[in-house]
């Protein structure tokens, strides 16, 4: 019998009609291997991955395979992306134990919940040196009758590793002015120059790392940082990673020129991205980044959204090629012919040579992803226009790819942060609209009378996993940019909310350690705890920054204090791995930096001298700087007590450190304040 009817998860739902009897992690899949005496097959993806599609449609779907993991196995499938503690867990020993991980993720364990066998995507027939997956299936099910005190002593061994890999206390201190500099060393020694990005194939956009590059450009005058952060910004706007039709970011590159994407559109990597391109905006006045980041808040907006006022995880790889097939990229790429049946013969060559469409293609089968690859020539502008309005068009009429809408709490938190940011940065409320009609949703569905996070919900019901350490951080940062754009001190006080979770059930009061999950969360094999950014930003940085933004919000040492704590592991990994804990830099950046505290006062909110300055000080690039805007007499922000009218007029005052400079208001004196080193 399959059991994943009825579940919140779409990739789970996916597999409600596999021949497979699949349990969702569960206590009672467990209590029912205990009692058959079978191990359990643990089977890890999600809805927006390949080849878990691949494995699904091979191995999955097929009856015979099914069969005999129904008589030998309990089978658990997992989304990673709602249960990320049970993904990062097994993730680690696959990778402890291959030196490689990814996803399909494919473990077998004991009833106890041991690991003892692992791998990724399995065949249905051997091929490259890989086994098929009947005869993994065969080997583990004979181990597991014929040589049980060997799997129990591999499955002991594992846990015994596991369970010394905890991070040691890294000390207190956050990273000074040293530590940031060698982390921007060790940048520059893995930059690669010639195409932007870090590293080689495949290549996957640094967002976090920029954000990075971007505050310590701001706080110290660095040139070579800002360079890294615009060439980098630039090649992934121009390559094949960018939708240049749509607007948003596809997940990586396959290669390193950023020409052919893997082509699932996360929320989270646009939402960090369309942050990034916002605040290089701010930084350098670039046209292209001011494009890049209002057509990826559109993206986000348009394709995205659902119903609720929430934000989908992720649009699919792959979608139907227009011959029933479903294959990955066909939504997207484009051949010479196809140009011209859509645009005419003409402005199809115009077409072809402004976005590097080829007869040889550079993507498969004569196909090519669009870019902008040209460097030279000039083109009519409205003629282009044109060009780009007709094609997506066309590409609207082929089938879409299918869309994750399940509303994962810590993404709408970097949605909300990126949409508040962009709306107020070039004026566009609608964006910040949506900023809160993602935040409400999360008040009103995610949130229990506790104030505890849920993790997911689809279709406005809430799902039944706990929030994680990344929830409650990358919702407080998204309350918090809110609190700033909108002056709501509301968004203030749920982030505080937020942040008392992170202090009371996250952090080891002994070190200021953070863990994963929550103290009294589902005890797993381990407690996951990484301080290292994925994907996204690491649960432990995100929250450090959302603790330190909290705390010179409210002047509140409790917060600071543990904010610096969190940092302590920044101070140790930041100039060995800094491409790994961008995110962590980025928020010691802001320490460095005071972080500066604005508090905007005049008689109104809508008063046109009390909008210009709250303008200016949301474009202030000081890293980490909170903004507070009221009337003096409002109680909704503690920045703004005792912080009257200037001579009737409306005032800005700026603090870090304990000291402040004297109300001004003049917003191009409040601007130059902001921007001085």
């Amino acid at each position: 019998m399959n059991r994943l009817a009825g579940v919140t998860s779409p990739y789970l739902l996916q597999h409600a009609d596999n021949p497979v009897d699949w349990w969702p992690w569960t206590p009672e899949a467990f209590e029912e291997a205990r009692r058959r005496d079978v191990p359990v097959l643990l089977s890890v993806g999600y809805s927006a991955c390949h080849w878990c599609h691949v494995m699904a449609h091979e191995s999955f779907e097929d009856q015979d395979t099914a069969d005999f993991l129904n008589a030998h196995f309990v089978s658990v499938k997992v989304d990673r992306e709602e249960r990320p503690d049970v993904d990062a867990v097994y993730m680690e020993a696959v990778q402890a134990a291959t030196g490689q991980g990814g996803w399909p993720m494919t473990v077998f364990l004991t009833p106890d919940a041991e690991p003892f066998y692992f791998g990724t995507y399995f065949p249905p027939e051997p091929r490259h040196g890989m086994p098929s997956f009947r005869q993994v299936l065969e080997g583990v099910r004979q181990a597991w009758s014929t040589r049980r005190d060997e799997v129990g002593e591999v499955a002991g061994k594992i846990v015994r590793d596991l369970a010394q890999r905890e991070i040691g206390h890294q000390g207190t201190r956050p990273p000074g002015e040293q530590e940031l500099a060698q982390g921007l060393l060790g940048l520059t020694r893995e930059y690669d120059a010639q195409r932007g990005g870090f590293g080689g194939a495949p290549k996957f956009p640094p967002s976090m790392v920029l954000e990075f590059l971007l505050r310590h450009h701001a706080r110290t005058g660095a040139e070579g940082a800002l360079q890294m952060a615009q060439d980098t910004c630039e090649r992934m706007a121009r390559g094949g990673l960018y939708d240049q039709l749509g607007g948003g970011f596809a997940r990586y590159s396959v290669d390193r020129d950023w020409v052919v994407p893997h082509f699932e559109k996360m929320l989270y990597d646009n939402a960090l991205l369309c942050r990034v391109y916002a605040h290089l905006w701010r930084a350098t006045g670039s046209e292209l980044a001011r494009r890049v980041a209002l057509e990826t808040a559109d993206f986000m907006v348009r394709e995205l959204r659902t119903a609720e006022g929430g934000f989908a995880s992720a649009l699919d790889a792959d979608s139907d090629d227009g011959s029933g097939r479903h294959v990955e990229g066909a939504y997207y790429v484009w051949t010479p012919e196809q140009l011209t049946g859509v645009l005419g013969e003409a402005d199809a060559q115009l077409a072809a040579q402004f976005f590097g469409v080829t007869e040889e293609g550079t993507f498969e089968h004569g196909q090519s992803v669009l870019q902008l690859p040209q460097d030279e020539g000039v083109f009519d502008a409205e003629k282009i226009a044109s060009v780009k309005r007709r094609l997506l068009g066309a590409r609207a009429r082929r089938p879409a790819p299918g869309r994750d809408d399940k509303v994962v709490a810590a993404w709408n938190g970097l949605a909300i942060a990126a949409l508040a940011e962009t709306g107020a940065y070039f004026d566009r409320p609608d964006l910040t609209e949506a900023a809160l009609g993602a935040a409400d949703l999360l008040v009103r569905v995610h949130l229990d009378e506790h104030t505890r996070l849920t993790r997911t919900s689809k279709d406005g019901r809430a799902g039944a996993n706990s929030g994680v350490l990344e929830d409650y951080a990358d919702v407080a940062e998204g309350f918090l940019a809110l609190a700033s754009v909108t002056g709501e001190g509301v968004w203030l006080d749920f982030a505080g909310l937020l942040v008392g979770h992170v202090l009371a059930r996250f952090t080891d009061p002994e070190t200021g350690a953070l863990y994963d999950t929550a103290a009294d969360a589902e005890q797993l094999i381990r407690r996951p705890q990484d301080p290292t950014d994925n994907a996204t930003p690491s649960g432990w940085s995100a929250a450090a920054g959302a603790l330190l933004g909290y705390a010179a919000q409210t002047g509140s040492e409790v917060h600071r204090t543990a904010a610096e704590r969190a940092l302590g592991v920044v101070g140790a990994l930041g100039p060995r791995v800094p491409r790994f804990i961008g995110w962590g830099l980025a928020v010691a950046e802001a320490l460095l930096d005071g972080p500066r505290e604005i508090a905007v006062v005049g008689p109104s909110l809508t008063d046109p001298a009390t909008t210009a300055l709250h303008r200016t000080a949301l474009l202030g690039t000081a890293p980490g700087a909170v903004v507070a805007v009221g009337t003096p007499d409002s109680e909704e922000f503690p920045l703004l007590a005792g912080r009257p009218l200037v001579s009737g007029q409306a005032a800005a005052y700026v603090c870090r450190d304990f000291t402040c400079d004297a109300p001004t208001t003049d917003p191009d004196r409040l601007r130059t304040t902001l921007e001085s080193h």
